[in-house]
């Protein structure tokens, strides 16, 4: 089996990190997250099971540098495309009790349980390994996926399809709850800054002060 040593590269092949685990006989699953830095809603963790080295859709790109529009073009084909995949949710209130970095970790397990196609190796974006024990509720343990073989890479929304196509699932699953969220409370502007800190939603927040969607334990302007 391909150790994570082997992983390394810095080409712009989209299946760079991918080819040689599935060549090997794994499935993998690239997993990444949005809504990290958001004030309220939820944060949303995709993921994207591959099992062949068939290409990805055309247009796949880091969720940040496409539009709205083409993310949403990407849905169908990205499903088309890969063996499984799945997204999932941790609630502002839940990111109060357990921070940002367990809250995501949290989605994550939600998000593999969700799985038909189980993983062998799992692809994660950023530093942070979300396959760490977690103080959960005691009603949702980890499944235990911490066992598995795993790799984080830097940026892997620019450098791994499954990663890639992890964030535009869950970036448009995301906005699209946001944008029905809006309809409960439009007054922070929801359909267009899906909750980030946008200069009206930060007015809003000092005229109003927070709603039950936000994110109370973090530093939110307070209400007049």
């Amino acid at each position: 089996m391909l150790g994570i040593a082997s992983l390394r590269s810095v080409s712009a092949d989209w299946l760079a990190f991918e080819r040689p685990l599935v060549d090997d006989g794994q499935t993998v699953a690239g997993i990444d997250e949005v809504g990290r830095g958001a004030l309220a809603g939820p944060v949303a963790v995709g993921v994207v099971v591959v099992q062949s080295s068939a290409p990805p859709p055309r247009g796949l790109n880091d969720s940040k540098l496409l539009s709205a529009a083409q993310r949403r073009a990407l849905v169908a084909p990205l499903h088309a495309w890969a063996a499984d995949a799945a997204v999932a949710f941790t609630s502002a209130a839940e990111v109060d009790t357990w921070g940002i970095r367990a809250a995501i970790a949290l989605a994550a397990d939600r998000a593999l349980r969700q799985l038909r196609v189980a993983p062998t190796f799992l692809l994660l974006d950023g530093r942070d390994d979300l396959l760490e024990p977690r103080p959960w509720a005691a009603t949702e343990r980890p499944a235990g996926w911490s066992h598995l073989p795993h790799a984080r890479l830097v940026h892997g929304d620019r450098r791994s399809a499954s990663i890639a196509g992890a964030a535009v699932l869950a970036k448009v699953a995301r906005d699209r709850l946001m944008q029905q969220l809006a309809q409960a409370f439009p007054d922070f502007g929801w359909s267009s800054n899906v909750g980030y800190g946008s200069s009206g939603h930060l007015a809003a927040l000092r005229e109003l002060g927070p709603t039950v969607l936000h994110r109370r334990s973090w530093n939110l302007p307070r209400g007049q």
